[in-house]
């Protein structure tokens, strides 16, 4: 599907753009793969990587400038919405530029994207917007509804939106993973809670997700991977097994396990071996075979949640991966 056609990626210098661009590169050979991002010297830093491929090509530009998306999106069939403001303290202490990039800049791209005849976009989404509890999370859950909505918003085009959602990304920048590197050193790490779990799921399988979605989608779909679960205790044990935990208390917005699917959405889930859809709830698209396909509905008042999960990493295959991946842990 994306062989020879031209990709545009929002936020693309993130941990997710890194991983997707050299993946699609080589599985895919595009015409063009584009980096739409307002960090002029991660563009930089990333062009290097890229270095004498005419396929990667840099724009630089933010989502909150409409006109500026419509330039970038001249000629692309393709786009990978990545660009967010995704911190939870920035997104609670900065809650009106945390709403300009989530909200305003989905509306933004969901118009441009209509307006220049794209053919499909897929949305990344997280955890935290399955019952949100911070301003993060709320965006997301926002702009989640916004995409799925812009299936019907597109009228007679061709345009059409799909989200997929999935929890922590290992070892990418600003995770758990990297952290506890950093610091195991000193002999102490924090935990917030004794209980905390996380879902596992490796930017890779990320990537994975998203040709998926591009290759299934109808429109409106949100799509969740299946991944193991964590107890964060667990995991600072094998990234520094000397190191005393020491207990310091959840930080605003933060939850105690990460959800992706509610029980209100559980009755328009349905169920394949390696992922989950959750279909529309509106103009009766829950129902829509094309959109189903070989799905089974999951048991109604079910829950995808770290921490009933069925699927746990066990420390011998997050060492492992740490092992195969220390180079470029928490580099992207």
């Amino acid at each position: 599907m994306l062989s020879g056609k031209t990709i545009l990626i929002t936020g693309g210098t993130g941990s997710f753009g890194n991983t997707f661009v050299p993946m699609t590169l080589a599985k895919y050979n595009p015409k063009k793969i584009i980096i739409f991002s307002r960090d002029e010297m991660k563009q930089w830093e990333m062009a290097k990587l890229f270095q004498g491929d005419p396929r990667v090509r840099f724009f630089i530009g933010d989502v909150r400038d409409r006109e500026r998306l419509y330039r970038a999106l001249d000629g692309v069939d393709y786009v990978v919405h990545a660009a967010a403001t995704k911190i939870v303290p920035t997104a609670e202490y900065n809650p009106f530029e945390c709403i300009k990039t989530n909200i305003n800049g989905a509306m933004n791209l969901i118009d441009a994207c209509i307006d220049k005849g794209i053919k499909r976009v897929v949305a990344l989404s997280t955890d935290k917007a399955s019952s949100p509890i911070n301003l993060y999370g709320a965006t997301k859950l926002a702009s989640d509804k916004l995409f799925v909505a812009g299936n019907s918003y597109a009228g007679g085009h061709d345009t059409r939106f799909a989200v997929v959602r999935y929890g922590n990304v290992m070892g990418s920048r600003g995770s758990v993973i990297p952290f506890f590197m950093s610091i195991k050193d000193s002999g102490v790490l924090p935990i917030t809670d004794e209980r905390m779990t996380r879902f596992m799921i490796s930017l890779e399988e990320g990537v994975e997700l998203v040709w998926h979605a591009f290759e299934d989608m109808e429109g409106g779909e949100i799509y969740v991977k299946k991944i193991p679960s964590m107890k964060v205790t667990d995991l600072a044990r094998v990234v520094a097994p000397d190191a005393r935990q020491e207990v310091v208390g959840i930080r605003p917005g933060e939850k105690l396990h990460e959800q992706m699917i509610s029980a209100e959405d559980a009755y328009y889930t349905y169920e394949y071996p390696q992922h989950f859809k959750i279909l529309p709830v509106i103009n009766n698209w829950s129902s829509d075979p094309a959109r189903i396909k070989d799905g089974q509905r999951v048991p109604e008042g079910f829950v995808y949640a770290s921490d009933n999960n069925t699927e746990w990493m066990t420390d011998a295959q997050l060492q492992a991966w740490i092992d195969t991946n220390r180079e470029k842990i928490g580099k992207i």
